[in-house]
């Protein structure tokens, strides 16, 4: 029987034994709440930690408040007291709720000073960066991180602190700031602004995921070992060159969102979070829970209002204060389930209430959206989640957790077990179309051939793994060789399939798009710390006389005409065709029509599709020369559709040639 409360949740007949459950669930997220806001305040007034915490300057004078609750003294030791602990900068205890606070002179601090906290507990001391400081750098002999003030004159002037117009579907260009110059270096905001931005704007994406903005320690951890959650990382430029990057975005059109990573944390103590003020649970679950031993990193205690109160306040602050566009929430699996969806397949509906979903991690995620959607209702989020979990993509108003997308994770798996399990004659193309296709009905979601996921070390990209070694030496456009020859077409052609399906939007890893080879390795004592993979050959996309060039020019003209036909987001997938012998598949969307011969060795001549009738042109080929084929079908073709009764149904088909690992898009006329 259908809920109201749940709507769309309740339509499916296979969540009817768990909707006792899930309506539980949405109570404890209103108990949370309540509980935060005491019903009356909005959550957005809430989620204004980080105007309270951290240093300020007001009323002619710096404001500092740190929450340490088992802290028996605090001090903030600097440049300004030659790193001497003086009584003058002992913060005073404040309310009795574990907060401490100190008023400094102006002329004490300036613009730039270094300073930390030098903190006291019982059996012990330590020193400690503020949690809730929004700048730190790293000594380039020591690679200590210091916090440092900052408060420059002129606050940053946004010319466009929002994309010119609402951009649709997401089309996601997912990116790193520090391992996007082609130089073998940590590149910058600024470097990115002038290099990497006008490139995304001409290949036709419409938003700009950043990976690695919230400060962490060590490089190598692609940014998921977040220390300062307040804090742009100082490695890539200053907070206004940020700012800077982003209001470019916008000015060219571009949503911005960044990975936020609030499953997990640092377990470093000076520079992070964990045992802050001495204790183990201050911010992180106490014992085993509040580690999270595959990641080598501390679990966050969403139960606690001062965690959530730190969270939540994170989720406003980026908003605010670089005018971010939305977030791409990391590991959201990690956070919902005890056993943090690991060793778990997720076969079947009782996996996601048989006792394992944390629902005070699932209460952080609801509250957390709508806060987001509060503060900037146009906003994007997106849930990095391989579990599955039904509501996750729903509104909050109908029983779910209010993401407006999903990450389609299956999509990838299968494309690489494709590559890596699977004869070419083997593909199954009813299981392909399926996982292309497939979603919960209440959610939407992002496909993608690959993120930066299947390019780190230790695995391969999509056409290192179709190419091999052969990538070495046969990617000049003279060179003829059989494997790449089949890693080209078949790159091109899951590309052209992901996207043509996608129901809702789409991800490219920086790169990608263009083949880039060999995988994503930063920086490390295994590698004698070469930026050698930490970086895009974008040289290799330049060069016309290289197969890279040709992948990058067909990826360019598919994002273009697909995106230029505003299909995704607003008009479904039409099935027309799948012939498991011939390895063809055929869909449609609103006057484009897929149609892609997967086949290894055979193409088929006058090959039926059924279509709405009318006139097509030929407005996209993979064999095309200009994206590195071979040109078997000539170009400016027309179809006209016929009209015929086949015993039971009126039909209106076409007929094409469709050479061997080949894929078309046909535009009606």
């Amino acid at each position: 029987m259908r809920d109201p409360k749940l709507a769309k949740l309740s339509d499916d007949p296979w969540l009817e034994p768990f909707l006792g459950q899930i309506h539980q669930r949405t109570e404890h997220i209103k108990y949370v709440e309540d509980r935060l806001t005491g019903g009356k305040i909005s959550l957005n007034e809430f989620a204004n930690a980080h105007e309270y915490y951290g240093l300020h300057f007001r009323d002619g004078k710096w404001i500092f408040r740190e929450w340490a609750p088992n802290a028996t003294a605090i001090y903030m030791v600097g440049d300004f007291s030659n790193w001497k602990q003086e009584d003058e900068f002992a913060l005073h205890y404040g309310d009795g709720n574990g907060v401490w606070e100190i008023e400094i002179p102006a002329e004490k601090l300036k613009h730039g000073s270094l300073y930390k906290l030098k903190m006291y507990w019982p059996g012990g001391e330590g020193e400690r960066l503020p949690a809730y400081v929004r700048r730190t750098v790293q000594d380039p002999e020591t690679h200590i991180f210091t916090a440092q003030v900052w408060h420059p004159e002129t606050a940053y002037d946004w010319k466009h602190p929002d994309p010119v117009k609402p951009v649709g579907a997401p089309i996601v260009y997912e990116s790193h700031i520090g391992m996007a110059q082609e130089d073998a270096k940590v590149g910058s905001y600024l470097e990115y602004k002038e290099k990497i931005l006008p490139r995304i704007v001409e290949m036709g994406y419409n938003t700009v995921q950043f990976m690695g903005i919230m400060e962490h320690p060590y490089y190598g951890s692609f940014g998921y070992h977040v220390s300062n959650f307040f804090a742009a990382s100082s490695r890539f430029g200053t907070p206004e060159e940020l700012k800077e990057l982003i209001d470019a975005c916008h000015e060219a059109g571009l949503a911005v969102i960044m990975d936020l990573v609030h499953s997990h944390s640092v377990k470093n103590e000076e520079e992070g979070l964990s045992r802050f003020d001495g204790t183990s649970y201050q911010y992180f679950h106490e014992g085993a829970r509040g580690d999270h031993d595959a990641w080598d990193s501390r679990c966050f205690d969403y139960s606690k209002p001062e965690v959530l109160h730190f969270l939540l306040s994170n989720s406003r602050y980026w908003l605010d204060e670089f005018k971010f566009d939305g977030y791409r929430f990391d590991g959201v699996t990690s956070m919902l389930y005890h056993h943090h969806g690991l060793g778990t397949a997720f076969t079947d509906y009782s996996c996601y209430f048989d006792g394992a979903v944390d629902n005070d991690a699932l209460a952080y995620l609801a509250l957390a959206n709508k806060l987001i959607h509060e503060v900037r209702p146009a906003a994007i989020t997106i849930a990095e989640d391989v579990s599955g979990m039904p509501g996750l993509a729903a509104p909050g108003s109908e029983g779910g957790c209010g993401f407006d997308y999903r990450l389609a994770m299956g999509v990838p798996d299968l494309w690489f077990k494709l590559a890596n399990d699977t004869p070419d004659e083997e593909w199954s193309m009813n299981g392909l179309y399926h996982e292309l296709t497939n979603h919960r009905a209440e959610e939407q979601v992002i496909s993608y051939v690959e993120s930066h996921d299947q390019a780190l070390v230790g695995g391969k990209t999509f056409i290192f793994e179709l190419i091999d070694k052969e990538m070495y030496y046969s990617m000049h456009v003279d060179s003829q060789n059989l494997i790449v020859a089949r890693g080209i077409a078949l790159h091109k052609m899951a590309r052209l399939a992901t996207l043509g399906a996608s129901a809702h939007g789409y991800l490219n890893f920086m790169g990608n798009e263009f083949g880039h080879p060999e995988w994503i390795d930063f920086p490390r004592e295994g590698n004698n710390w070469s930026y050698q993979y930490a970086r895009r050959q974008w040289n290799l996309r330049d060069d016309p006389t290289l197969k890279f060039h040709s992948l990058a020019e067909f990826d360019q003209a598919m994002v273009n005409l697909i995106r230029g036909k505003g299909v995704i987001g607003h008009d479904p997938v039409v099935f027309r065709l799948i012939n498991e012998g011939d390895k063809v598949m055929a869909f449609e969307r609103d006057g484009l029509v897929f149609v892609l011969n997967f086949h290894p060795n055979k193409s088929f001549s006058d090959y039926p599709v059924d279509v709405t009738p009318g006139k097509y042109r030929l407005a996209l080929n993979t064999d095309s020369p200009a994206f590195g084929g071979y040109d078997i079908v000539q170009g400016e073709q027309t179809y006209e559709s016929f009209s015929f009764h086949d015993g039971e149904h009126d039909r209106n088909q076409i007929n094409l040639y469709i050479p061997a690992r080949t894929g078309f898009v046909l535009e009606r006329i």
